[in-house]
């Protein structure tokens, strides 16, 4: 296995569980979430930056990465890792999500998707076997498995013939991944919200010597609470001695109901892209900083909070950027959110430690507003 997991402590009170992942490029304690770096660049933020934060993997879009600049240009740079100065883990989606997202330029075939390329309209095919053609030129330490993404809802029939062909496809990039000792390679379990399917191709995909398993297909439109009940069955599936990632996955009440039922790892967009919007996560619940009430707030912008921003801004100066369309705003608010997470996951860490998860889980439902139904 190019990927290791050590799992440290299971928690007395749930599934929750502490482990460390070990890639080519470092190792990182679980539960962990991953900021996102569509386009080799978490947005607005430098390299520096996210270390300050403490980031120890983040993830690459493939699909994005080879419409520009190409994989060929990153491989020719000696991989994601130089092109963009990250000595850290890496872990590259496949393009799969983006059979869902880019529905209206794409067509699925069996062979592969045919997509419409969306800035320039050439038309483009990405197969399970180009998937990794393309994540190994892009140097990655984890790989994901090529797959669909069904849209919520999907009717019974549908779900059955998509998770079948993410199967086939799974075991096409095991097969195109043959004598990699560099990468290691997620499958992805799918299934909707239908408990046989999930199970079905789960088992499928254990028998196959993946570095670690990802759930995928949710938090795509369905309800909070079949997105629970499909991770109180779908996450004893998976096996104990590999990681367990959740995609696509960042508010606050959403990672504590999945650590909560043995998830390790967690990305999402939602940190940098509420930050481009004037949105802040913070210990008192969400802050829209366009707000005027901020207008002669010269506290900082979370008291609980040690990062960059909260030590050096305050509310007023942060609405008066936002306000302004002033790029360093959405820096400062990005830099905020990602820590806000990060301080979180580390939150969590300690509660399995100790065995007190529910206390944090109540504490966090009550101080972010979760449990009137607000959660980011």
């Amino acid at each position: 296995m190019v990927i290791k997991y050590q799992l440290i402590k299971e928690s007395k009170e749930c599934k929750a569980r502490l482990g460390i992942v070990t890639t080519p490029h470092g190792s990182f304690e679980t539960p962990v979430f991953m900021p996102v770096g569509t386009n080799a660049t978490v947005k607005t933020l430098t390299k520096e930056e996210l270390e300050a934060i403490g980031a120890e993997i983040i993830l690459g879009n493939t699909y994005h990465l080879w419409i520009q600049p190409g994989n060929d240009v990153i491989k020719k740079a000696g991989g994601l890792h130089k092109f963009m100065n990250w000595p850290h883990s890496i872990l590259t989606d496949s393009g799969g999500f983006q059979v869902f997202s880019l529905s209206d330029f794409r067509k699925i075939e069996e062979e592969g998707v045919i997509f419409r390329n969306h800035k320039n309209g050439d038309l483009l095919f990405l197969s399970p076997e180009q998937s990794i053609k393309i994540q190994k030129d892009l140097g990655s330490d984890i790989m994901m498995a090529f797959d669909e993404c069904p849209p919520y809802p999907s009717t019974y029939e549908y779900m059955k013939t998509s998770v079948e062909r993410t199967i086939r496809w799974a075991k096409r990039c095991l097969e195109e991944n043959k004598g990699n000792e560099k990468q290691g390679l997620f499958a992805i379990v799918q299934g909707g919200e239908y408990e046989d399917l999930r199970k079905y191709c789960a088992e499928e995909l254990k028998k196959y010597d993946f570095d670690g398993f990802a759930i995928g297909g949710l938090s795509v439109g369905e309800p909070k609470e079949i997105q629970n009940e499909v991770l109180t069955y779908t996450t004893p599936l998976l096996p104990e001695d590999k990681p367990r990632y959740l995609m696509g996955v960042g508010t606050p009440g959403m990672i504590l109901d999945a650590v909560e039922r043995g998830v390790d790892m967690f990305d999402c967009v939602l940190p940098t892209r509420i930050a481009r919007h004037g949105a802040a996560m913070t210990h008192f619940g969400r802050l829209n900083m366009r707000n005027k009430k901020h207008e002669y707030d010269f506290t900082p912008l979370d008291s609980k909070c040690n990062c960059y921003t909260c030590k050096n801004y305050t509310k007023s100066y942060l609405r008066h950027l936002i306000k302004a369309d002033e790029i360093l705003g959405y820096r400062l608010l990005s830099i905020h959110n990602i820590q806000f997470l990060k301080d979180l996951m580390a939150e969590i860490r300690d509660a399995i430690k100790n065995d007190t998860f529910y206390e944090l889980k109540e504490r966090v439902y009550k101080e972010y507003g979760i449990e009137d139904g607000k959660d980011f």
